[in-house]
């Protein structure tokens, strides 16, 4: 099953340098293949394809890969959305998607990743919030949220109580006290309404 997971991301990418020559989709399983490591049980537990220049889009499958500790695939140029699939790799330690194209929100589930110490997703196209799903992962350490298109306050609760503004920087329209930008004020609904003034009749 993990080779068909990642014979499917092969699939789904353009490898003008033929890093993935050696993922024969035939094997029984993965753990020959370079930037394949797997455990004492031949399952995969880290998968690192930083800067091989690839591009293309990630897969759903990516989230069957049970025992993934690590994914790196920063510094290629793999775009579109990242898969809420991700939020199932619950030994997930490192995740590294920084120094690429990706598009999109930031997905919620990665809030279910509790064992994860490093999330760089900088220097990317993502935009909107950023999930307060994540601020529940007590074991974040190094978070890295820069260089991209998202909004709204930042968090400051939970495991986020340990970043400051260099985590969240060139987001143009992210705002609150960890980054020094104030938050526009609420509209309230009752200032839309016109003002009627009462006429006394004679």
């Amino acid at each position: 099953m993990e080779g068909d997971a990642l014979n499917s991301l092969k699939t789904n990418l353009n490898d003008p340098n033929n890093v993935l020559q050696s993922w024969d989709p035939t094997l029984v399983n993965p753990c020959t293949w370079f930037h394949v490591t797997c455990d004492n049980d031949n399952s995969v537990t880290q998968v690192h394809l930083l800067g091989a220049s690839l591009s293309g889009q990630l897969v759903p499958q990516l989230g069957q890969l049970k025992n993934l500790q690590s994914l790196d695939l920063s510094n290629n140029n793999i775009r579109g959305p990242i898969p809420s699939e991700l939020g199932n790799l619950a030994n997930l330690v490192s995740l590294d998607l920084y120094l690429n194209s990706f598009t999109g929100s930031i997905p919620k589930s990665l809030g279910k990743l509790s064992k994860l110490y490093h999330l760089r997703l900088n220097n990317n196209n993502l935009t909107g919030p950023i999930p307060m799903s994540l601020t529940n992962i007590l074991s974040l350490q190094v978070l890295d949220l820069s260089n991209n298109r998202l909004s709204g306050e930042v968090p400051d609760n939970g495991s986020f109580l340990l970043f400051h503004h260099d985590s969240f920087a060139n987001n143009l329209d992210l705002c609150g006290p960890v980054i020094g930008r104030p938050c526009p004020a609420p509209i309230s609904s009752s200032s839309n309404l016109p003002n009627f003034t009462t006429l006394n009749s004679c």
